[in-house]
């Protein structure tokens, strides 16, 4: 499985959409060489309730679907999310289609 397919199984508790098409994923990272897996990433808001939540899940399906290797969780606010960062799937499944 590939990481960002993975991470597809993370979503967000509010919107209900997985964070890879929240465009909330700004880098994914694998060094083989340390076993090592980091993701770059934000939230909708610095105010987001489900944050924590949010980076707990990420960190426990990767180090669930990729056993030998330790996960790391970077959160940026830069660049700042906004709508624009949703995919075309994320906009479907927000409007319901």
């Amino acid at each position: 499985m590939e990481v960002t397919e993975a991470l597809r199984t993370v979503i967000d508790p509010e919107l209900h959409i997985n964070i890879i098409d929240l465009g909330l994923v700004y880098d994914v990272s694998v060094n083989d060489n340390e076993k090592q897996i980091t993701v770059v990433m934000t939230l909708s808001s610095k105010y987001c309730p489900m944050g924590d939540a949010i980076l707990n899940s990420v960190k426990n399906c990767l180090e669930h679907n990729f056993p030998a290797f330790s996960a790391e969780v970077k959160l940026t606010w830069e660049p700042e999310w906004s709508y624009d960062n949703i995919t075309e799937e994320g906009l479907r499944q927000l409007k319901g289609y």
